[in-house]
């Protein structure tokens, strides 16, 4: 059954002139369809539009278009409210690996979304902890370093509460299968499908025989940081927490929530073709 959508909010980039101008045409377009439209408040100023101006923290709507790259929904990931609603994501970014369609295509897109001719794609998403502090999901990958170039990280790390090795390490990346065509990736972790119930975690530059391991869904995977005593976690590459207690231990597990993308014709090995590994090797 498919959901109807009376609301939505747009999220863009907004060191782009053209992003700027498609949120414009986008919220005058949306409105004459019958559409209660919201836009993010950092963009106030940047856009001539009548439209209410929302904190993404409050953006409470029935859908979301993000105008941008990746980077755009990751930041819209992290703080829009939860469970997240549906996000139709339009590609102003370099790569795009996240997003279903190109500017010229985004009024079709909609119509198609008010037609009910879409799919859902859900992406599993990681829950954090550090120490008792619950940060935020990560839709990509959480990464634990020591915080400085050419320091090295020194943890445990266990499976379970269980300790499976010990880490001497740049730093070390857990990823989603969404995530494990990223830095993991770059760092010469696996790809996951993500069908796959599982997550990743790949070490960066270690110092010993470490290759990536696959964990399970309901794994909870703890990092005890020895060494240095302040340890820098940074989530989908927008949130950052310095964790400087004496002990650092940081908790990660796969979270309750999901991000659902609006999709049309794509599927995850599309993208993996035309944007990514497979590019030219057809």
């Amino acid at each position: 059954m498919k959901l109807l959508f009376k609301s939505v909010g747009l999220v863009a980039r907004y060191d782009k002139k053209s992003a700027l101008k498609l949120t414009e045409e986008l919220a005058d377009y949306l409105t004459k369809k019958g559409l209660k439209v919201y836009i993010e408040d950092t963009l106030a100023g940047k856009v001539a539009t009548k439209e209410e101006m929302v904190p993404l923290s409050k953006m409470k709507t029935d859908f979301l278009i993000t105008i941008g790259g990746d980077g755009t929904i990751f930041r819209t990931c992290i703080s829009v409210p939860k469970p997240e609603p549906p996000i139709l994501a339009i590609n102003m970014g370099v790569r795009g690996f996240l997003t279903e369609v190109e500017p010229k295509d985004a009024c079709e897109a909609v119509e198609k979304i008010l037609r009910g001719d879409y799919k859902i794609e859900k992406c599993a998403k990681l829950s954090v902890k550090a120490g008792e502090e619950t940060l935020p999901d990560a839709l990509n990958d959480v990464v634990i370093s020591a915080g400085e170039p050419s320091c090295i990280l020194n943890a445990q790390i266990c499976k379970d509460g269980k300790p499976i090795l010990k880490c001497q390490a740049d730093g070390l990346i857990v990823a989603t299968p969404t995530g494990s065509t990223g830095y993991s990736l770059s760092a010469r972790g696996p790809v996951l499908d993500l069908a796959v119930d599982a997550f990743v975690v790949t070490p960066i530059c270690s110092l010993i025989v470490f290759p990536s391991l696959v964990f399970p869904a309901d794994s909870t995977i703890t990092v005890n940081v020895f060494r240095p005593k302040e340890a820098l976690v940074l989530i989908d590459g927008k949130y950052r927490k310095l964790v400087n207690d004496n002990s650092p231990i940081l908790k990660v597990t796969v979270s309750k929530n999901v991000t659902s993308f609006i999709r049309f014709e794509t599927d995850f090995y599309d993208r993996l073709r035309s944007r990514l590994l497979f590019k030219g090797r057809e």
